[in-house]
């Protein structure tokens, strides 16, 4: 599928100094036997606009109707270099012209709250780093480390103070989408968080119809930029008391329903999930340090896993804010081996205040780097990676009946192994083999993955298909080396390994 780029009409006409967020602009795209409509917005200064992300080529009719009344034709081409819209296809992400997508994200919540500085530093260092997905919120952020006001704010106020969201404030809706467009323009994915917990402003205390009138307007201004994902909220569960859990499911609906184009949506924790098996939900965005448990998740949602957050390389006196480097990288590698996806975060104490997870400025960490070589061998695989099903975590998952078969097919000491695991209480049973866990993953039988962690082998045995040829490899983590070990193994393959943690044995299928 060839991809296209969106375009814009623009219109003159009156000023508006009143109820500018729902205006009654309406255009109608038609090209062939398709047919799409689509709202337009009110820019301020008297310039109205309509925003349409054409999804075939050829010539597109289109009439707009409402507050403007026009008609007229655009001709759309193959836009070189534009690969569409990123979907979730199967456990995995691609872009609408089929090339694979693999997430290596990162977090700068309030980047767009920040003065104009340092958001231009913030997309410098973006320029040289290793990520193409970086999550971000449109509402500033009152918590640790993150207390200034923003230049400027979503929304008008009334006379009584409260936000007008009737009256959106065209000055920040202007430079915010100016900060997305340049990250777009890096080939950045713009995960942008809709809600959160952490204000002081009202913002996450608006009622319901001011929720979705702000909805509606993001929506209109945004949703024919390809590289936007919605991301219903930061920590949605924490901010229950004022939105119920039929209102959550409402803002999810009504964001669905108004998206002409289906972004990527879900949903990120606290604590308690989002409900990832709902039909408009395309991924699980995931708060965790839980990272043996992805592959049950993606069996059991059949969709991507991304943990977004499994806390973040720093020095604050928090837990979430104060792992190392070595361990951050350790977590990349967990996830990409268990046919997951990660997001980066970073949180060093700092005499100006400025934190990259808060604010953004400068990475002053040591994973970032270690992220870019992981990144770089995870694309270089002709595809993308499944956990291999079975082993450990299977048995934590076993029934009765399971763990009987198991027992009859074993005798000696492994046939007393399993007996005393099947007297286990069952919740008992998941955590032990969840502690014993093997990260391990596959792409079919083109390429096999074993991230050794902790293990400190110096023999390991590698089971391939016994008619392919694979080249396998010895990865050092940390250090960023590989070593080849064998260049035309296959079947049983017995390996010498450095005896050290940090590694990783890929192995993968030779052509010819």
């Amino acid at each position: 599928m060839r991809q296209y780029e969106p375009f814009e009409l623009v219109f003159s006409g009156a000023s508006l100094t009143d109820r500018w967020a729902r205006i009654g602009l309406t255009a109608e795209f038609s090209c062939g036997d398709t047919v799409k409509t689509v709202k337009g917005f009110y820019d301020g200064d008297g310039r109205y606009a309509v925003r349409f992300l054409p999804e075939q080529a050829g010539t597109w009719h289109w009439r707009v109707s409402g507050c403007i009344e026009a008609e007229g034709k655009e001709t759309c081409e193959s836009a070189n270099g534009h690969h569409g819209l990123v979907r979730a296809v199967g456990t995995h992400f691609e872009y609408e012209d089929g090339t694979l997508f693999m997430p290596f994200g990162t977090t700068v919540y309030a980047l767009a709250s920040q003065e104009d500085a340092l958001v231009e530093q913030t997309l410098e260092t973006l320029k040289n780093a290793p990520f193409n997905k970086v999550r971000l919120c449109v509402f500033p952020k009152d918590y640790d480390y993150n207390k200034n006001e923003p230049p400027c704010y979503a929304f008008e106020r009334k006379p009584d103070g409260a936000w007008d969201t009737d009256r959106p404030n065209i000055a920040f809706w202007r430079r915010f989408e100016s900060i997305l467009d340049r990250i777009g323009a890096m080939g950045i994915q713009a995960d942008l968080i809709l809600f959160h917990p952490y204000d002081r402003w009202g913002f996450a205390r608006m009622p319901r119809e001011d929720n979705l009138r702000y909805l509606d307007y993001l929506l209109r201004r945004f949703a024919a930029k390809p590289y936007i994902w919605w991301s219903l909220a930061n920590e949605y569960d924490l901010n229950m008391d004022a939105k119920t859990l039929a209102e959550w499911e409402e803002i999810e609906e009504y964001v669905a329903a108004r998206d002409p184009y289906r972004h990527l949506l879900s949903n990120h924790n606290c604590m308690r999930f989002w409900d990832f098996s709902r039909p408009n939900v395309t991924h699980a965005c995931i708060q965790t340090k839980a990272l043996t448990e992805i592959p049950r998740w993606i069996k059991a949602w059949g969709k991507p896993v991304i943990i977004d957050e499994c806390c973040y390389e720093g020095n604050l006196p928090h837990f979430w804010g104060s792992i190392s480097g070595q361990e951050m990288v350790k977590r990349f590698w967990r996830c990409c081996a268990s046919g997951g996806y990660c997001t980066h975060g970073e949180t060093f104490l700092s005499d100006d205040g400025i934190l990259w997870w808060a604010r953004g400025g400068r990475l002053k960490g040591e994973s970032p780097k270690r992220i870019a070589f992981l990144r770089q061998i995870m694309e270089s695989l002709p595809g993308p990676l499944e956990p291999v099903s079975g082993g450990w975590q299977a048995l934590g998952d076993a029934s009765e009946d399971e763990m009987n078969r198991i027992i009859s097919g074993a005798d000696g000491v492994m046939k007393a192994f399993f007996t005393s695991l099947s007297r286990m209480e069952d919740r008992d049973r998941w955590f032990h083999c969840a502690g014993e866990h093997v990260w391990t993953a596959r792409c079919g039988e083109e390429a096999y993955l074993w991230f050794n962690d902790l293990q400190c082998y110096g023999k390991m045995t590698l089971k391939l298909p016994e008619d392919k040829r694979y080249r396998v490899e010895v990865i050092d983590v940390w250090n960023m080396t590989r070593e080849t070990l064998r260049e035309d193994a296959s079947g049983e393959t017995p390996l010498l390994l450095p005896g050290k943690e940090n590694l990783a044995v890929l192995a993968v299928r030779r052509r010819g």
